[in-house]
């Protein structure tokens, strides 16, 4: 069966009809349109799907393949008809692909208004309408969170990138505010690309941005405010002698882009890094200054990894090694160095942990063996472009990633809007393995819980599904623990290796977990899930999960099996968090060593036929759950009253 296919093969043992009754449990109760020319109607047929990897097609349940993560080529297609190739949307400009080489005459479904309006979100960040990318700028001022990112203001495909505006006292309740930037000089006509903010003593803001030239050379560009006192950074001026930075010898004039927020050293000279590549090896370059205007290239790279390709949106920070809080960007005593790369190659953000020598400008990762693009992601979902921030207000670092979609253009310019940013999230390092770092959601989404619901040592028998009696199963914060029991003596069998082929495959150990926006037939499900594996030699390695394969009956819509290991030490028990909103699961295993983000469009779990289950595909163990569920409410996201100022 295809991994498109329209008929679905329920989990084996599992019995939809005779489904186990639900647990009992108490309840305590918290109580515009889209314009373009017929050249753009042209170019919309190009599929929005950037392909991380897929399978080859499958024979009785989808089969994922891409147990390493990396990058492959997409299943064929189940269409009847061949479909074409293109160059994708955004690498003849000289960025990553904003699009797949596919185009696609029709829609992946026969899509309903109704349906179009569920899968818009309730409380992640979108904007209104049209297309966006990348965070930029993200900071703390005056009082407000400013969100920066790239938005085409004409159409819900990628182009005529400009920099979208929205302020928060939360995080979580947005304000859209007008334009911040817009490519109207020669410097960034062909796009006001992705840039990052810092902030000096003396309270001034400055913005490094990537400028594409009217002849597509990258650039880098200089803004600041034209208004200190405006909490709200309305207005801001592009400096004059722009750019301040073009591509240095032996780099190429499209391998030149995402300055980092910029941090100062003892020697008084602030430091910025910049992505790229030389031949297949990517790298990330250092400049110094004292202005913001005038720049020396450092001899020689702060790293660089052979085989890992054009380096984007590089990101470099401090992290303290004993402590539960952010610290500013600058700071080099007490901590390790996070230094992350979006892979342009596979479209994934690799990260590692390692040491900063400031006096030689070079970075050292901790392990070799999982160094910055072959080793650990920020997410083993659906994400990319990632930038964080120091939240000065709360002493914390913010982590922002955007997470495009995976229906076709078609779709998104009929809908009228594409993509959206993951709940922000905190960052610290993991004193406890030494090698990761904990992403949770900020505090704040908490400020949206409504009523809760509780179920405790609910029990998941070896092939079973239990349904959870919340109601509607739309917007949810969902905590979760799992106690494994073994039910013999029998040899063990682990299947696939890594997260297997998805939720149907059946092993000694898992896999387990939770059915998230599944019908009551279970003709749609999106399951979230550890799967224990054991070796030869006794070491037991765990991996976290998210199956998309049986999520939407929508055949043109891409399908994976995301998923990572993730550690989980003596004593501890398989726990989670999943953020469920409509058509976007966010989900966080032992306390955010491993998080996964799925983007997902059900065509009948959706409004009020949308629930939730439990389930255990095990062979050999009975699981034992506990959790707590809150429904969450919507964070009304909408422009700022500016005419009531």
């Amino acid at each position: 069966m295809d991994s498109n296919n329209t008929s679905y093969t329920p989990l084996p043992g599992e019995d939809p009809s005779a489904a186990v009754p639900p647990p009992t449990h108490r309840r305590p109760l918290k109580v515009f349109a889209v314009t373009f020319s017929s050249v753009i109607f042209l170019l919309s047929l190009v599929t929005l799907i950037i392909h991380q990897g897929p399978g080859a097609p499958p024979k009785t349940v989808p089969e994922q393949p891409d147990h390493d993560h990396r990058h492959q080529q997409p299943a064929a297609s189940t269409s009847p008809e061949p479909r074409s190739f293109s160059v994708p949307r955004g690498k003849l400009e000289g960025v990553s692909a904003k699009s797949s080489p596919y185009f696609s005459e029709e829609a992946s479904y026969n899509w309903t208004n109704a349906m179009f309006s569920w899968q818009r979100t309730a409380f992640h960040f979108q904007p209104e309408h049209n297309w966006m990318n990348d965070p930029d700028g993200p900071l703390f001022y005056k009082g407000w969170y400013h969100l920066f990112y790239q938005y085409n203001p004409d159409s819900a495909v990628w182009g005529n990138i400009t920099w979208g505006h929205a302020v928060s006292t939360d995080m979580i309740h947005w304000l859209y505010l007008p334009l911040a930037m817009v490519p109207d000089r020669w410097y960034d006509a062909n796009g006001v690309w992705t840039g990052s903010a810092t902030i000096l003593p003396n309270g001034e803001i400055m913005i490094l941005y990537t400028g594409s030239t009217n002849d597509s050379v990258q650039v880098q560009n200089l803004a600041y405010p034209a208004n200190l006192s405006d909490p709200l950074l309305l207005d801001w001026i592009k400096y004059e002698g722009n750019p301040v930075l073009t591509p240095p010898s032996g780099i190429g004039s499209t391998d030149f882009r995402d300055p980092t927020t910029a941090w100062i050293g003892p020697d008084g000279k602030w430091r910025i890094t910049i992505g790229s590549k030389i031949n297949t090896t990517g790298i990330s370059m250092v400049y110094t200054t004292t202005d913001f205007i005038n720049y020396e290239l450092h001899d020689g790279v702060l790293h660089e990894v052979p085989g890992t390709g054009m380096w984007e949106c590089v990101d470099f920070y401090p992290v303290s090694i004993n402590g539960t809080k952010g610290v500013e960007t600058s700071v080099n005593d007490g901590v390790k160095h996070v230094l992350k790369a979006s892979l342009d190659d596979t479209k994934l953000d690799h990260y590692a942990i390692g040491t900063y020598f400031i006096e030689n400008e070079t970075w050292v990762p901790d392990d070799p063996t999982i160094d910055v693009g072959i080793g650990l992601r920020y997410d083993y979902g659906r994400y990319y472009a990632s930038k964080t921030f120091y939240d000065q207000n709360k002493e914390r670092r913010i982590l922002w990633g955007w997470i495009n979609e995976t229906d076709t253009a078609t779709d998104d310019l009929e809908k009228g809007w594409s993509s959206l940013q993951t709940i922000p999230r905190t960052v610290l390092f993991d004193s406890k393995t030494g090698t990761n770092l904990l992403q949770w959601p900020v505090e704040e989404i908490e400020d949206l819980r409504l009523n809760s619901t509780e179920f405790t040592d609910v029990l998941v028998e070896a092939g079973t599904t239990v349904p959870l009696d919340i109601g509607t199963a739309t917007q949810l914060d969902i905590l979760v623990d799992f106690e494994i029991e073994l039910l013999g003596t029998e040899e063990s069998v682990n299947g696939s290796s890594g997260c297997g082929d998805g939720a149907a495959d059946r092993s000694t150990f898992g896999p387990f977990g939770i059915l998230a926006l599944a019908d009551e037939t279970l003709s749609e499900f999106t399951p979230v899930y550890f799967r224990v594996t054991n070796s030869t030699d006794g070491d037991v390695t765990t991996y976290f999960c998210a199956d998309e394969l049986r999520s939407s009956r929508a055949p043109e819509v891409f399908k994976q099996v995301y998923g990572g290991e993730v550690p989980v030490l003596d004593g501890e028990t398989y726990s989670a968090r999943v953020l469920v909103d409509h058509s976007i699961v966010e989900s966080y295993a032992q306390g955010g060593r491993t998080v996964i983000s799925s983007r997902v469009y059900p065509t009948e779990a959706i409004y009020g036929a949308a629930r939730l289950f439990l389930f255990n595909n095990a062979t050999g163990v009975n699981v034992k759950a506990t959790l707590k569920i809150w429904q969450l409410n919507s964070a009304f996201i909408h422009p700022f009253p500016l005419d009531q100022i």
